[in-house]
Parts: C-alpha cells; structure tokens; sequence
C-alpha cells in the first residue's frame, strides 16, 4: 500500500545502542483505517461489510497481491499493483 512513515514514542527504556530499525505500517493499514471510518458512516450494517470484505482479502493476500479496489471513505488513491516482467 503506502509507505507512509509511522510516528516514534518515547520509550522509557530507550533504545539499544546503534539500533536504527524504523517501524513501517503495515500494508493493509489503510485498508483497515477504511473499515473504521465506515463505522462512523450513517448505519454500520450497511457501511462496513464493504471496506470489510477489502481488508480481509488484503490481509489474506500474499505481499504484492493486495486488492486494488478504491477506498470507499478513505481520500486516498487506491492501490497499484505492479507488473515485474522477467
């Protein structure tokens, strides 16, 4: 999906000496962020079961196989899949 950069906290514990990893959302972050604002979208038996269908198939999906369809609440363009030819 995105590659959007995910917010650091403060940690009592800090961290180890020379780590530098980043934490990355995860790819089907956008998809579930869809599902919640369907919640708050008029009657949630009929907003949900849509955004909800797309992130389950996002999250059985293998890595570079997610669903492309639109967002349906979310104002982000919807995903791409690319082609690697060999």
């Amino acid at each position: 999906m995105s590659s959007r950069p995910v917010p650091r906290r403060e940690s009592p514990w800090g961290t180890p000496e020379g780590e530098h990893r980043q934490p990355k959302a995860h790819r089907c972050n956008d998809r579930a962020e869809d599902v919640i604002q369907a919640c708050f979208e008029g009657n949630p038996f009929k907003t949900v079961p849509g955004p909800f269908k797309l992130f389950w198939q996002c999250m059985r999906s293998k890595p570079g196989e997610e669903p492309t369809d639109p967002f349906h609440y979310l104002q982000l363009d919807p995903p791409k899949r690319e082609v690697q030819l060999e």
